[in-house]
C-alpha cells in the first residue's frame, strides 16, 4: 500500500511508546516494595533485565516473529525482511493506514514484549536463580509470547480457534493472561518459599508500591489508548475507559477488604488500581462509560478475592502475579462479550465482531472471547512448564535455601538495597 506519513499520529504513537516503556521501571517499583529488603534489588533487577534482553531480541527477530508473514503453518510470523528492522518500509507498518512508521510500531510492540515478561517476575519473588530468570526471558518471550501476539493480532493459527475475531484491543490476552498462566507454572516448578503459609511476607516499602501503581497507571494511558495507533476519537475513548475502571477498581477492592478485613489497605488501593487497568486493557475502546464502570467494578471485587486463592492450594505466586493478572485479564475479556458496544462510534471493529449480550448482541462473540482465553491459557501453560523444566533440569532455578534466608540480593548480586538487610 502506499505511505503517507502523518505526523500527528506519528508523535502520537512516539509519546505512547515512551509511557509504556516507562510502565516497566514502574512495575520493579510495585513489585520491589511488596518484597522483603533483602530481596528488593533482585526484585527490581529481573524487571530492569527483561528491559535488556527482550530489548535486543525484540528487534533482532522478535518483531518479526509476532507481525511478519505466517510461517510454520501460522503459529508465528516469518522475520524474513524484518531481522534488524533496517531497511524496512514504512508501508510495513502495523498501523501504515494510520501513518505511522514500521519503526515506530515495531518500538511500540518492543515495550508491550518488555513488560509482558516482566510481569511474570513477582510470581518467582525471592528464590529464583537470577541468571535462569534472565535466560528464561529470551525463551519465553521467543517461544511463547509471540506466536500468541501473531495469532490474536497478527492474524495467525491460535486465533483460528474462535468462531469470530477475539477482541483484544491492547492485551488482555497477549499480555495479562499470557503473563498469568506463565507466573502461576513457574511458582508450582519453583515450589513454596521457606514459612509460605506460616510467616507473613509483608511488603518492606508500602510508598513503593504506591509510587509504582501511580507510574503504572500513568503509562497505561500510552498502552491502551496508543493501541488505537493513532489520536482519533477511538484513542480518546480508550483514554477516558483507562481513567474509569481502575478509579471503580480501587472502590470494589477497597469495599471487599472493609467488609473482610475491617480496614482498607494502601496495598489494596494499589492493587486495585492495577486490577482495574489489567481488566480494561482488553476492552479499552470497545466498551461505553457504563461497561468501563462494570468492568471496572467486577475486576476490583474478584481479584481482591482471588489473590487469596494462592493460600486455599498451596502455590507460592508470591506478589499475587494470578490473582491480578490472570485472574483480571480473563475477567476484562470474558466480559467484552457482555459489555462490548461496536456501535458506539468505534473506528476499531474487527471483522465480525458483535456487540455482546446487554447491548443486542448474540452469543457468538461471548463464546468467542472465552475460547481465546482458553487458548491462551492452555498454549502459555504448556509452552512455559517446558520452558521451565528443561531450565530447573539444566541449569537450575531455585536458589539454595541459605541464599533464600539470608539474603538474595547480597548472593546474587554482591549488594544490598539498604544498610542493614534484614
Amino acid at each position: 500500500m502506499d505511505f503517507t506519513l502523518d505526523s500527528g499520529n506519528t508523535a502520537w504513537m512516539i509519546v505512547a511508546t515512551a509511557l509504556v516503556l516507562l510502565m516497566t521501571p514502574a512495575l520493579a517499583f510495585f513489585y520491589g516494595g511488596m518484597v522483603r529488603t533483602k530481596s528488593v534489588l533482585n526484585m527490581m533487577m529481573m524487571s530492569f533485565i527483561s528491559v535488556a534482553t527482550i530489548g535486543v531480541v525484540w528487534f533482532v527477530y522478535g518483531y518479526g516473529l509476532a507481525f511478519g508473514g505466517d510461517t510454520l503453518g501460522g503459529l508465528v510470523g516469518s522475520p524474513s525482511g524484518l531481522v534488524g528492522l533496517n531497511g524496512v518500509g514504512d508501508d510495513m507498518s502495523l498501523a501504515a493506514s494510520s501513518g505511522v512508521p514500521t519503526l515506530v510500531m515495531a518500538a511500540f510492540q518492543a515495550t508491550f514484549a518488555i513488560i509482558t515478561v516482566a510481569l511474570i517476575s513477582g510470581s518467582v519473588a525471592d528464590r529464583m536463580k537470577f541468571g535462569a530468570w534472565t535466560l528464561f526471558t529470551v525463551l519465553w518471550v521467543t517461544l511463547v509470547y509471540t506466536p500468541i501476539a501473531h495469532g490474536v493480532w497478527g492474524g495467525g493459527l491460535l486465533g483460528s480457534f474462535s468462531p469470530s475475531t477475539v477482541i483484544d484491543f491492547a492485551g488482555g490476552t497477549v499480555v495479562h493472561i499470557n503473563a498469568g498462566v506463565a507466573g502461576l507454572v513457574l511458582a508450582i516448578l519453583l515450589g513454596t518459599r521457606k514459612g509460605f503459609g506460616k510467616e507473613p511476607f509483608k511488603p518492606h516499602n508500602l510508598p513503593f508500591v504506591m509510587l509504582g501503581s501511580a507510574l503504572l497507571w500513568f503509562g497505561w494511558f500510552g498502552f491502551n489508548a496508543g493501541s488505537e495507533f493513532a489520536a482519533d476519537a477511538t484513542a480518546g475513548r480508550a483514554f477516558l475507559n483507562t481513567t474509569i475502571a481502575p478509579a471503580v477498581a480501587v472502590l470494589g477492592w477497597l469495599l471487599v477488604e472493609k467488609i473482610r478485613d475491617g480496614k482498607p489497605t494502601s496495598l489494596g488501593a494499589a492493587s486495585g488500581i492495577v486490577a482495574g487497568l489489567v481488566a480494561i486493557t482488553p476492552a479499552a475502546a470497545n466498551v461505553d462509560t457504563w461497561g468501563a464502570l462494570a468492568i471496572g467494578f467486577i475486576a476490583g471485587v474478584v481479584c481482591a478475592m482471588a489473590v487469596g486463592l494462592k493460600y486455599k492450594f498451596g502455590y507460592d505466586d508470591s506478589l499475587d502475579v494470578v490473582g491480578v493478572h490472570l485472574v483480571g485479564g480473563v475477567v476484562g475479556t470474558v466480559l467484552i462479550g457482555f459489555f462490548a458496544n461496536l456501535d458506539e462510534g468505534t473506528t476499531w471493529a474487527p471483522d465480525g465482531a458483535l456487540n455482546g449480550l446487554f447491548y443486542g448482541g448474540g452469543w457468538t462473540q461471548l463464546g468467542t472471547q472465552i475460547i481465546g482465553a482458553l487458548v491462551a491459557i492452555i498454549f502459555s501453560g504448556v509452552m512455559t512448564l517446558i520452558i521451565g523444566l528443561a531450565l530447573k533440569y539444566t541449569i537450575g532455578i531455585r536458589v539454595p535455601e541459605e541464599v533464600e534466608v539470608s539474603g538474595i540480593d547480597l548472593a546474587e548480586h554482591g549488594e544490598t538495597a539498604y544498610e542493614e538487610a534484614v
